[in-house]
């Protein structure tokens, strides 16, 4: 994952908050189909869910090979001042 912050838009369009974000760097979430990560932010889960969700259940190939790897997608949080960038994809189960 990647973050951005874009310090121009914020002095120019937001009002002054104390907390905005807890993603750090290196983080990795493991997703139980529809049901959000422990400490993950719930902005970022609901821009990534769908995409997820498609993952999770054998869906592949987004967009028509948009991703090198046809079991991924790259998904950034609604946050247009602090984007955070996520790299999803699917874990294959092991076999028993």
């Amino acid at each position: 994952m990647k973050t951005a912050k874009y310090d121009d838009l914020i002095e120019q369009f937001e009002n002054p908050i104390e907390h905005a974000c807890d993603m750090k760097v290196g983080q990795i979430f493991i997703a139980n189909g529809w049901e959000k990560p422990a400490n993950m932010c719930e902005s970022a889960w609901e821009s990534m869910s769908a995409f997820v969700m498609t993952l999770a259940h054998g869906g592949e190939n987004l967009y028509d090979g948009w991703m090198k790897n046809r079991k991924s997608a790259m998904i950034s949080c609604n946050d247009g001042f602090r984007p955070v960038s996520f790299y999803i994809e699917a874990l294959e189960e092991d076999a028993e």
